[in-house]
């Protein structure tokens, strides 16, 4: 938490860069706001501070009609660090408390519910269970606005337990009733709805933010059959904890249009969480271009490029097998080989995971599961043996779970295990770090791509080299790898 003068500054200032750090609470009027509220700053004496929507709820707050605090783009800090709060914040981000409990949480953290409470309070003001109630009410706000779903739906979708609990948390945050959210943002909106069985979002982006550069490494890498991307638009299947679903990203400078089509309502809540870890919505990314662009070396690409963002992935099994495929061979090549295995393996969309445009698009299946590619005869895959050994290792490790691969992994355990696996090695198991679990502060020395940039730039490529000048982009290593990436790719400096 940032300290009172500095908070109270960025509120003052209406810096937008801040939302998400903490949000606002107004004594004399018992609400809460974002940094960036265009409503009257209001005086120093009458501020307090809370490092999340989930405090201020408990103090006594209810969220701003007019900046929408809950909407804010997520603390990056989440996904920077890398110990127990920072884990337990991803995981409840991506539904956890929902589906298993408090205590389902605690247990996969290692932790007993008392001791994660304690941790949780003392850093963010506020326990798993109110954290996850403010984000059930964002979800729920959003459901009310976004679809024309019956109120009963959309408290379950959200996942309350009860529709008068429901209720109680929407007047409670947001001090009006369902009916009247619902009313108020079909007048705003003036705008039909989206097609039936289709959630429509804008998913908030903290500035600066290069979605141009981010869509067009998707589409680089992009599988066929499991993901598709053209003029700006991308789309994929997606496996989630509820049933399959397929969503389509739009990246604008302020925002990403996002729609989902989903099996299961219930899973409104991980399919954002993981949209928005595949797109690296919550970087800091006025932090990351402060380091990198006071390097002599890489200023020119910050000043052309700002706002870089480094790719995550939905799925960790998927981008661990993809980066087993891509050991040694073409971009393209890794491609066709992910397609051919999702294809004989995946499981094909059906018309109840898809909008009509997915299927013209050419999202036709979903990734295999760890389960699915673990039973395979390494033989028959359409690659080396002793990758196709590996791989399937890999997936039954996963499948076994003695390997972690979603967002609540400890990265220094996964990256160990993975290094403990026979064919995997350094370059493969930092890049998992990197896209899979998020890792801001991976600077791959042995690749092809890095030597080629620095070289580009004047610079010496080799490992040895690399790594010595990599140490002046710490934290943020992995942001330098993608504008090096960017440099010897198509993509000039303007």
């Amino acid at each position: 938490m940032l300290d009172h003068e500095t908070c109270y500054r960025a509120v003052s200032s209406r810096d937008p860069r801040f939302d998400g750090w903490f949000v606002t609470a107004v004594t004399t009027t018992g609400i809460y706001c974002r940094p960036s509220c265009p409503a009257m700053t209001p005086k120093r004496r009458n501020v307090t501070f809370h490092a999340t929507s989930a405090a201020a709820q408990l103090a006594g707050f209810r969220a701003c009609r007019r900046c929408r605090p809950d909407a804010s783009p997520g603390s990056p800090e989440w996904n920077v660090r890398s110990d127990t709060v920072a884990r337990a914040m991803r995981l409840i981000a991506d539904g956890a408390v929902d589906r298993d409990g408090v205590g389902g949480l605690a247990s996969r953290l290692g932790y007993s519910d008392r001791q994660l409470h304690r941790l949780l309070t003392a850093e963010v003001g506020a326990g798993a269970q109110s954290l996850a109630r403010a984000q059930r009410a964002h979800t729920a706000r959003v459901l009310i606005e976004t679809t024309e779903m019956a109120f009963a739906e959309v408290a379950f979708a959200a996942g309350f337990a009860s529709i008068r609990q429901f209720n109680d948390t929407v007047r409670a945050v947001f001090a009006t009733n369902p009916r009247d959210l619902r009313t108020s943002a079909a007048r705003r909106r003036g705008a039909p709805q989206p097609a039936p069985g289709l959630i429509s979002l804008r998913l908030p982006v903290r500035p600066p933010f290069d979605g141009a550069g981010l869509m067009r490494i998707l589409a680089l890498k992009a599988v066929p059959g499991v993901e598709a991307a053209d003029g700006g638009t991308y789309r994929r299947s997606l496996q989630l904890p509820h049933g399959e679903a397929t969503i389509v990203l739009r990246a604008a400078f302020d925002h990403v249009a996002c729609e989902l089509s989903l099996a299961d309502p219930r899973d409104v809540v991980p399919a954002v969480a993981r949209a928005r870890r595949l797109l690296d919505l919550d970087a800091d990314s006025a932090a990351v271009d402060d380091v990198l662009g006071s390097d002599p070396l890489l200023a020119p690409l910050v000043a052309a490029w700002p706002g870089m963002r480094v790719p995550g992935a939905v799925d960790g099994l998927e981008m661990a097998v993809k980066a087993v495929i891509g050991q040694q061979v073409s971009v393209a090549g890794a491609r066709t080989v992910a397609s051919r295995l999702a294809s004989a393996y995946g499981k094909p969309v059906t018309a109840s995971d898809r909008s009509d445009a997915d299927g013209a698009s050419g999202v036709t299946h979903h990734f295999p599961t760890a389960e699915a590619l673990a039973g395979i005869d390494p033989e028959t895959l359409p690659m080396p043996r002793s990758r196709g050994r590996t791989l399937v290792a890999l997936c039954a490790a996963v499948a076994d779970g003695q390997i972690d691969l979603d967002a609540g992994a400890d990265r220094d355990a996964t990256t160990a295990a993975l290094l403990a696996l026979p064919g995997i090695g350094p370059w493969t198991a930092d890049y998992v770090r990197m896209r899979a679990l998020g890792d801001p502060d991976v600077l791959l020395t042995t690749d092809l791509g890095v030597r080629r940039g620095l070289e580009r730039l004047g610079a010496p490529g080799d490992p040895r080299s690399a790594a010595a000048e990599g140490q002046s982009w710490r934290p943020w290593r992995s942001y330098a790898l993608m504008h090096l990436w960017h440099l010897v790719t198509d993509r000039e400096i303007p």
